[in-house]
C-alpha cells in the first residue's frame, strides 16, 4: 500500500475540478459529496483573489472524502511549523525503547508547541540530531521535507503535502505514532497561547476541537513566510487544513490570506454548523510579532517562531 494511503491522506476519487482558465497554478478539489468540490474551488479561488502571496494549500476531510490542493509540493522555509515535526520525532524516538518523556522533555515540548519557544526547540533539535529527524521523516513518508542544516531548524524545507502527511498521522491510528503519542501532540496543539490562535482555526465550527501550530519568519527574499497547520476533530469533524505562504509584505498579510482560505473551507465543509472565532484573537498583538533580525543564518532562527 502506498505511503499516502497508509497515512490516511486522501487521494482523488473523482474528476478534478479546476477553474476554466488559469495562468498560474489553480486550486483542484475532489469529493464524494455532490457539488462540494466545485464549491470549494470557487470559494478558495475567490479568497485568494488579489493577494500577493504565493500560497500552498492542502485540505483533507475524511468524513466527506474531500481533498483540495494548490502547490502541494512547492518548498517553503518552515519557520516554527517544523516544531510539530520535532515533537513527533521526539515521541517516535521514545517509543522505540518504550520510555516516557522526561520532565525536562515534557517542559520543553510544552513550551515549544504552546508558546512557540525557540530555546526549547533548539534544545530538542540538538538532543535528537538530524539523523533521528530524518529517520522520522522517512517513517512518516515526508519525503520532500529537508531538515535545516547547521542546527537552523527554522530553515527546514517543507511542503503542504508533507505537512498533511504529518497531520494525517496525528489524527488517525497508524504504525508510526502510538495512540498515546498522537493524543499528546493533539493536546499541546489545542493549548497554544491566545496570541497564537490565528490561522487555520478562523471560522471553524463551534462543535470542533481545534489543534493548531503556526509559524512566521521574514527574510530578504520572499518577504514574510506565514504558515498554519490545523486539525479539527470531534464527533462530527475529522479534517485537516494546511496553508503555507510566502511573498507577504507583512506578517498580517499572511495571516489574512490564511484566514480567508480557512473561513471558506470551514463553511463549505460544515454548511449548517454554527461558527466560532473564539479560538482566534481579533488581531495579533504587537508583542507577539518577533523583531526582524539581521540576515545572517544564525539570526534567522531566532525569528522562526
Amino acid at each position: 500500500m502506498c505511503v499516502a494511503v497508509a497515512l490516511g491522506v486522501l487521494l482523488p476519487t473523482a474528476a478534478t475540478v479546476t477553474p476554466a482558465t488559469a495562468a498560474t497554478p489553480a486550486v483542484a478539489c475532489t469529493s464524494q459529496k455532490a457539488g462540494l468540490a466545485a464549491k470549494l474551488v470557487k470559494d478558495i479561488t475567490a479568497a485568494l483573489a488579489g493577494r500577493k502571496s504565493t500560497t500552498a494549500i492542502l485540505v483533507n476531510d475524511r468524513t466527506t472524502k474531500t481533498s483540495c490542493v494548490l502547490r502541494p509540493d512547492t518548498p517553503y522555509d518552515s519557520a516554527s511549523v517544523v516544531k510539530a515535526t520535532v515533537l513527533a520525532t521526539l515521541l517516535w524516538d521514545a517509543q522505540k525503547t518504550g520510555r516516557a518523556l522526561t520532565a525536562t522533555e515534557k517542559s520543553r515540548a510544552t513550551a515549544m508547541i504552546t508558546k512557540s519557544d525557540n530555546d526549547a526547540t533548539s534544545a530538542l533539535w540538538k538532543q535528537l540530531g538530524v539523523t533521528k529527524i530524518k529517520g522520522f521523516l522517512t517513517a512518516a513518508g515526508m519525503t520532500k521535507t529537508v531538515p535545516g542544516s547547521g542546527g537552523y531548524w527554522g530553515l527546514t524545507q517543507i511542503t503542504a503535502r508533507d505537512q498533511q502527511k504529518l497531520l494525517a498521522l496525528v489524527t488517525a491510528k497508524n504504525t508510526v505514532l502510538t495512540d498515546a503519542s498522537r493524543a499528546y501532540i493533539l493536546q499541546l496543539m489545542n493549548a497554544v497561547v491566545s496570541s497564537q490562535r490565528w490561522g487555520t482555526p478562523a471560522g471553524a465550527p463551534a462543535t470542533a476541537k481545534i489543534h493548531v501550530k503556526n509559524g512566521w519568519l521574514s527574510r530578504a527574499t520572499h518577504g514574510w513566510r506565514v504558515h498554519s497547520i490545523g486539525a479539527f476533530t470531534g464527533t462530527a469533524h475529522n479534517y485537516q487544513i494546511t496553508v503555507l505562504t510566502h511573498d507577504n509584505a507583512t506578517m498580517q498579510d499572511g495571516i489574512n490570506t490564511i484566514q480567508a482560505v480557512a473561513r471558506v473551507v470551514h463553511a463549505d465543509l460544515n454548511p449548517t454548523a454554527a461558527r466560532s472565532d473564539s479560538f482566534v484573537p481579533p488581531a495579533v498583538p504587537q508583542e507577539a510579532l518577533p523583531a526582524v533580525p539581521g540576515r545572517a543564518a544564525q539570526d534567522l532562527v531566532s525569528a522562526a517562531r
